[in-house]
């Protein structure tokens, strides 16, 4: 990489509120980012401000492909490339020069040196390494004498030619590394006194040099080029600064509580490794162990303490992410921006208490009105309920305000769960008969059922499937997530479908899910979604547009949707909805008249019912992870992690079993039609064996 980097960039003011053209310049040794006005105030050395980059963070946005953020001395700086292209050019080196700087920070935090020792061990790691890559290699050779099929043998010689260039390429790089340890020490590339020396921190000037002309897209990320100019020395701030006071920075939603010592520390102090050590069995809480003993010494079973995330205490769920700050730094330390996230280990302390099989359970919160849409008389109607279910169907998922990540189901893990509709109270009770044939036999008839199982590993696939028998309604989905590192924030891409069928109508409303986000993930994680969902229905004609809103970073509101409902061959919409998916959501309608669409706040959540863990089969969610959950809720995180790993490790075994007997898996409820994941006995097919 080159010492030095420059071009231009927009750079978010305050002070015209917009976007401003700013002439940037990387300097990788010194560790800053400094900023001008024009290129000729940079050679008059006239610096507008800098971003020290020293324990900086990165971050970009998922749905803009130009601008990106740097997040340091309790600031985000907001900048804005010309493409796609030349933003990446600019993380690149800014990952690269940040990774440098941090790294050397802890090094003088810790106290730590690396010494011609601790490079003779990962040399000879790299070697390891190396060897196990060479041995894996010559299994292709097997692969392309037992394979049969031409196409089959091309993909794996492509494979295998692949591999051999990356062996290649790992060789040399050991090679280079072998003749910097005979002339160089300690081994950093170059030799460099520490940061904070203040000879190299004084004004005295730098030998950087750059070549003319050159930029994100020009030469100086390559060789030399003719024609070098000087640069002007600048001293390396001990923070950040702007020349203007109103120069706009971000930092409300990264520090949200800056006056408390704790969230003034600097994110990049000394990186805990993982697993978690026992000095976080610390973390336990006698006051919550000694009541989870009391109320089992009078009575209530272990299966009743834990099995029910609906009754559990979020109360200090937001603590642990402040206190593992490290752990997290070291776990970003790991990941670059734009990686995929499936799998990257992430520790146990962030999980929520419950199976992403689970989670899923929430679309049908409000369960009355899931069965309501097969009430209404009118294919309008009918559309305008399915809409309000669905907006209805995200704020019951985060009953905490910390985000947390649920666990990642295990292949063939699956959940059952009922909710029994509301009834009026002059109503007569619903029939408590049973109904065996049904998804969940110890619900009613006039239940809202529900089960979901983890069809596939890789990719991991969920799919579910609820019904209503009295109502003649069901609802049939799979979603498969792919996870995104941003930053500042993790995206989630909900891949998949879901289909609400309202059998006396013979109508199928197909509708997809929005993404996910996690923001603000290095002080009190929250939720947002974003991007655009349709609902059709083929039948009818009728459909719906359906925007979730993320937040921009300069004002506007957190949560926000909008929505049109459309009738068929009509390109205006009779029904227009704004608001917020986690409040209020208003509907203006072709008549003029505005109503409220639907007020999360003050629809009450129906609680579903689960099976108690002694009841349950082994491979079902709230069972199978029981473990880790109650050692999670008595805040023992090694004894939680150790039980995680339990898990996963069974779940590895298992699959080798396979492949060394050639099984395939097997799932249990579902089955795979086409693109799509359907549930073996669904509502409609029992209806119709009925009737023949």
């Amino acid at each position: 990489m080159a010492s030095i980097m420059e071009g231009p960039l927009s750079k978010w003011t305050n002070v015209m509120k917009g976007w401003q053209y700013r002439w940037f310049v990387l300097d990788y040794n010194a560790g800053l980012l400094s900023y001008y006005t024009s290129k000729d105030k940079m050679m008059r050395g006239s610096r507008r401000g800098c971003v020290r980059l020293r324990g900086a963070v990165i971050g970009i946005d998922d749905e803009d492909d130009s601008t990106f953020t740097i997040t340091v001395d309790q600031k985000t700086f907001h900048f804005q490339a010309r493409d796609a292209d030349e933003r990446e050019k600019w993380i690149h080196a800014l990952e690269g020069t940040i990774l440098r700087h941090t790294h050397q920070l802890r090094e003088a935090e810790t106290g730590f040196v690396p010494s011609v020792q601790d490079f003779d061990k990962k040399l000879a790691e790299a070697d390891a390494y190396l060897q196990i890559l060479i041995d894996q290699l010559k299994l292709f050779d097997e692969k392309i004498k037992d394979c049969k099929e031409d196409e089959s043998c091309r993909k794996i010689e492509n494979l295998k030619e692949t591999t051999c260039s990356m062996v290649e390429s790992i060789k040399h790089c050991i090679v280079l590394l072998q003749i910097a340890k005979s002339t160089i020490n300690p081994v950093d590339g170059i030799f460099q006194p520490p940061l904070d020396n203040p000879v190299v921190n004084s004004t005295m000037p730098t030998q950087n040099t750059l070549p003319t002309g050159s930029g994100p897209s020009g030469p100086s990320s390559g060789g030399a080029s003719p024609g070098l100019i000087p640069l002007p020395s600048h001293s390396v701030p001990d923070f950040s600064y702007s020349s203007s006071e109103d120069e706009f920075y971000d930092a409300d939603e990264f520090y949200q509580s800056t006056t408390s010592p704790k969230h003034c520390k600097d994110p990049s102090g000394p990186a805990a490794a993982l697993p978690l050590s026992n000095k976080d069995t610390a973390l336990k809480r006698p006051d919550t162990t000694e009541s989870l003993n009391s109320s089992m010494s009078n009575g209530t079973t272990e299966a009743d303490a834990f099995d029910s995330h609906d009754d559990r205490d979020d109360d200090g769920e937001g603590e642990s992410v402040e206190e593992h700050k490290s752990v997290i730094m070291h776990l970003l330390s790991q990941v670059r921006l734009g990686m995929d996230l499936t799998k990257v280990v992430l520790p146990t302390f962030i999980l929520e208490r419950r199976s992403l099989l689970e989670m899923y359970a929430d679309f049908f919160a409000h369960p009355d009105l899931f069965v309501s849409i097969a009430e209404q008389e009118e294919p309008r109607d009918r559309m305008v309920q399915v809409v309000k279910w669905y907006l209805s169907a995200f704020h019951a998922g985060r009953k905490g305000s910390v985000a947390k990540k649920p666990y990642n189901p295990i292949l063939g893990e699956v959940f059952y769960c009922h909710w029994d509709l509301p009834t009026e109270a002059e109503e007569p009770p619903p029939p408590t008969e049973t109904i065996a044939e049904g998804p969940v036999p110890w619900s009613s008839s006039n239940s809202v059922c529900f089960v979901a199982e983890q069809v596939s590993h890789h990719p991991p696939i969920s799919a579910f499937y609820a019904e209503c028998l009295n109502k003649k309604i069901q609802f049939n989905a799979h979603i498969w997530t792919k996870s995104k590192f941003l930053g500042m924030s993790i995206g989630v891409h909900n891949i998949g479908q879901g289909c609400v069928s309202c059998l006396e109508h013979d109508e199928h409303y197909i509708l997809n899910f929005p993404n996910g986000y996690g923001r603000s993930i290095l002080t009190v994680p929250w939720v947002e979604l974003g991007g655009e969902c349709n609902i059709s229905c083929s039948k009818s004609g009728y459909s719906a547009n359906i925007m979730f809103h993320t937040k921009p970073f300069y004002g506007g509101k957190k949560h926000r949707i909008t929505a049109e409902i459309f009738a068929p061959n009509d390109k205006k919409s009779y029904c227009s909805i704004e608001g917020e998916w986690n409040g209020v959501m208003y509907a203006k309608w072709a008549n003029g008249e505005n109503t409220v669409f639907i007020d999360t706040r003050r629809i009450g959540i129906i609680k579903k019912k689960v099976r108690k863990l002694e009841d349950q089969l082994d491979y079902e969610s709230r069972r199978l992870w029981r473990d880790v959950t109650l050692n999670l809720r008595l805040r023992d995180i090694d004894s939680a992690t150790d039980a995680k790993h339990r898990l996963e490790e069974k779940q590895r075994s298992e699959a080798r079993e396979r492949k060394e007997n050639e099984q395939q898996w097997e799932t249990r409820l579902f089955h795979e039609d086409g693109e799509v994941w359907v549930y073996d006995e669904p509502l409609l097919k029992r209806l119709v064996s009925h009737r023949q």
